[in-house]
């Protein structure tokens, strides 16, 4: 019996490092950077279905005086109204941080502006963006907070 238990604390040892490798493999590490990504390749593939399924219930968008709030009025205010209109998000990072609950990023952003009629040249949109993402209740990445401050479209 004496020499079977120096087995209990490597037993425990295994099990305790079996599932914490479970669990990472389970629930990678997520950045602001990686869900910032997954919401630039919708936007530019002008996948409105699979941007609906990024928004938080209570998703805010804001942008000078204008405020949508919820995630039926942010997806057909702001992303199905506008998409047709521009091209071509990049964003540039100043500033970015992730912690178990929230992740965030903010800085400027460009896009190509689509004339809206024949003969209007292609414009230039740019201006200083924040994305706010949270974990719901089930524990899924949602965006909660959009805010987008634009300078006048240029000519390209």
């Amino acid at each position: 019996m004496k020499s079977l238990l120096w087995m209990l604390p490597l037993s425990a040892a295994l099990a305790t490092s079996c599932t914490k490798t479970a669990d990472t493999a389970a629930n990678p590490a997520v950045t602001a950077q990686t869900l910032d990504q997954q919401f630039i390749s919708a936007w530019n593939s002008k996948n409105a279905i699979q941007l609906d399924t990024m928004f938080a219930d209570d998703v805010h968008f804001l942008q000078g005086e204008t405020h949508f709030q919820g995630r039926s009025e942010v997806s057909n205010r702001w992303v199905r109204e506008t998409m047709g209109t521009i091209s071509n998000l990049r964003l540039n990072v100043a500033s970015s941080g992730t912690d178990a609950q929230t992740a965030y990023e903010g800085g400027t952003y460009n896009v190509d502006v689509i004339p809206t009629s024949p003969g209007v040249p292609m414009g230039q949109g740019e201006g200083n963006f924040i994305l706010l993402w949270k974990k719901n209740a089930k524990g899924i990445w949602k965006l909660s907070y959009a805010q987008l401050e634009g300078l006048p479209v240029r000519v390209r």
